[in-house]
């Protein structure tokens, strides 16, 4: 009953002003403000400070620059592993791609060719793939990094709705994360393509990359690409990739092939960046 209480005020909000609203406050500089909120915010989600490279809350001059802090050197070793967790968060799902059908909670699967935004050949290379959906709560670190190295090919932004992405939801509305606005970000790797998706949700006021900046807003109503074949984005194994203005979730696709999931991995458990995800071995 919770959960369908909770997804109907989903369907009645006014995300996008909300969202937008939020992101005007997130970016203010606004002194004593500022410190107060990010003060309770660190106490409301029991956030730890001194993981971070500055761990002085009065020192941030936006509630942005707060949450998406930089965390100390050495704070996330990498784990020896093919593919590692790219973030902090929770697990959502993983698994196998059935077809083209991505499972999303119990009762609800979407299609590859919905996520990356109707790029059916994009698609078709993670066909009877694997997936794997991670979820950063709002007391999570937001910078977002790289499960293996990586030459960037594409970047498409896809218009969407903004729908929260929080476990209930992912739960009550179907196609959530082929729904809501994203970044999807098409790279090339030892092991072949992967696409990692950045799904924005209510009140994240924007999405990132290291090499674009920030790609919404502007927001539109049609799909956007950018297209990298005649400048090389090189990035490492455990390099920050992009972040969330405000908290969301990404979804990983990989191809075929031989990808085995860490077995203590289960839905619902915590991760955090650096840990193994999988091993993938180069065909």
């Amino acid at each position: 009953m919770f959960d369908r209480l909770a997804v109907l005020v989903q369907y009645l909000l006014p995300k996008l002003a909300i969202t937008l609203l939020a992101g005007r406050v997130a970016g203010v500089h606004g002194g004593s403000f500022t410190t107060r909120l990010i003060d309770w915010f660190v106490k409301r989600y029991q956030v730890n400070m001194q993981e971070a490279a500055n761990p002085d809350a009065a020192s941030y001059a936006t509630f942005n620059e707060f949450f998406t802090r930089a965390l100390k050197d050495g704070a996330r070793p990498l784990a020896s592993a093919d593919l590692i967790c790219p973030v902090d968060g929770a697990i959502s799902q993983f698994g196998a791609i059935v077809g083209d059908q991505i499972f999303q909670a119990k009762g609800h699967h979407y299609s590859s060719t919905a996520l990356v935004g109707g790029d059916a050949a994009l698609a078709a290379q993670f066909m009877d793939g694997h997936f794997a959906t991670l979820y950063l709560s709002p007391g999570d670190y937001h910078r977002i990094h790289m499960p293996c190295d990586g030459v960037m090919r594409r970047m498409i932004y896809v218009p969407g709705t903004l729908f929260s992405v929080n476990p209930s939801t992912a739960r009550g509305v179907p196609g959530l994360f082929a729904r809501n606005e994203r970044v999807v970000c098409v790279f090339e790797s030892a092991r072949g393509p992967f696409v990692l998706v950045l799904v924005g949700a209510t009140i994240v006021g924007s999405m990132a990359t290291v090499w674009h900046g920030v790609v919404n807003p502007p927001r539109s109503t049609a799909v956007r690409e950018w297209r990298y074949d005649d400048r090389s984005v090189q990035l490492k194994q455990g390099a920050e990739m992009g972040r969330f203005l405000l908290g969301s979730t990404v979804v990983m696709l990989f191809p075929k092939g031989p990808l085995q999931f860490n077995l203590t991995w289960s839905p619902a458990a915590a991760v955090r960046l650096g840990d193994a995800m999988a091993s993938q071995p180069v065909l």
